[in-house]
């Protein structure tokens, strides 16, 4: 069977309707199909599919042949597809989530291993990326006129942060309070209703004159699209573990290492399932690299738990005067400027 056989065919922006067909194949396969998909190829023999492979962003994700047509060249093909539309579009630096049984093929496409979970693996086509981001985080601390070998305790913290609520600024301040130097990690993409470059200013403004604490873009390396494996693994305790192990593994192997950091903090999760899960993986990996995790009872207001999604509920609701009670002023008059009323709107519409 040569190459000539197979039909190839492209969805760019792909519609729950047209991917249902890829949909059912992935199922077949064993996988699920992403939600966050910019651009889909498949691969037909007579009708139906052999192959596929999507991208969102600038990660390479659901990739999938059927066993029968292994060994004819599909997966390159479907690889290549891809990667050149990537490049196409001026995505120059991209991220593979795939099962280690494909480490080679993108191996051999230019893509470097850079991590490993029990079921998936994470690569990248830049060489030098983990080891530039990591001179940043380091640049920035001696910016400060900080140096860690100075230190003997080291936190970190990571956060989100959509909003900024007294529930962050409370953990923020109990990691300064008891460590001699803090590293805080506010995630870098626009994947939440507030935007990265607000939430990040939020945070800046909100921790007042810490100056213990260091802030940081958490960038690609850190619990983002490219560090994520959400799409391939069928059972979701697979998909949750797979998350955290790649995520804490990168973590204790670069980050941690660069700027010699001991604990990582973070918050109790009655709530959500995901993050409750996160911080157990968490638990099991860190404490084997010298790393502490400290978990901390949530801070509440009248027995509710202060968190954002809280504040977003009360935003939806218009539920001004609650709000107080759980953001500190600097997010509060955000807010009520044109910028957060524009953010105010969307959320009431959701």
């Amino acid at each position: 069977m040569g190459f000539y056989d197979f039909e190839k065919n492209i969805f760019y922006k792909p519609n729950k309707s047209e991917l249902k067909k890829v949909e059912d194949f992935l199922k077949i396969q064993g996988l699920e199909l992403d939600n966050n998909i910019d651009y889909t190829v498949t691969l037909e023999n007579n009708g139906q599919i052999i192959g596929t492979g999507s991208f969102g962003g600038n990660v390479i994700k659901c990739m999938a042949i059927d066993k029968e047509f292994r060994g004819y060249g599909v997966s390159n093909i479907i690889a290549s597809e891809l990667i050149n539309e990537e490049y196409r579009i001026g995505n120059s630096r991209l991220f593979v989530f795939t099962k280690p049984n494909n480490e080679n093929l993108f191996n051999q496409l230019g893509f470097y291993t850079l991590e490993r979970a029990e079921k998936a693996i994470i690569l990248e086509n830049d060489k030098h990326g983990i080891e530039r981001y990591c001179n940043k985080l380091i640049n920035e601390s001696l910016y400060k006129d900080i140096n860690s070998k100075n230190y003997k305790n080291i936190a970190s913290i990571v956060m989100n942060c959509n909003p900024f609520t007294l529930g962050h600024k409370y953990l923020i301040e109990k990691a300064s309070n008891e460590n001699d130097l803090v590293h805080l990690f506010i995630l870098d993409e626009d994947k939440s209703i507030f935007p990265a470059k607000v939430r990040y200013d939020l945070v800046e403004k909100g921790i007042g004159r810490l100056n213990n604490v260091i802030l940081h873009k958490a960038k690609d390396y850190i619990i983002s699209s490219a560090t994520f494996p959400t799409y391939f693994l069928k059972n979701e305790n697979d998909i949750l573990k797979s998350q955290a192990e790649l995520d804490a593994k990168i973590f204790v192997k670069y980050i941690a290492k660069s700027l010699n950091i001991n604990k990582r903090y973070v918050g109790t999760e009655p709530i959500c399932k995901v993050t409750s899960e996160y911080n157990k993986v968490l638990k099991e990996i860190l404490p084997e690299n010298d790393i502490e995790l400290i978990e901390v009872e949530r801070k509440t207001f009248n027995n509710e738990i202060i968190s954002a999604s809280k504040v977003r509920e009360f935003i939806k609701e218009d539920k001004f005067d609650e709000l107080r009670n759980f953001i500190p002023q600097s997010t509060y008059d955000f807010l009520n400027s044109e910028d957060g009323i524009e953010i105010v709107d969307k959320i009431k519409k959701i």
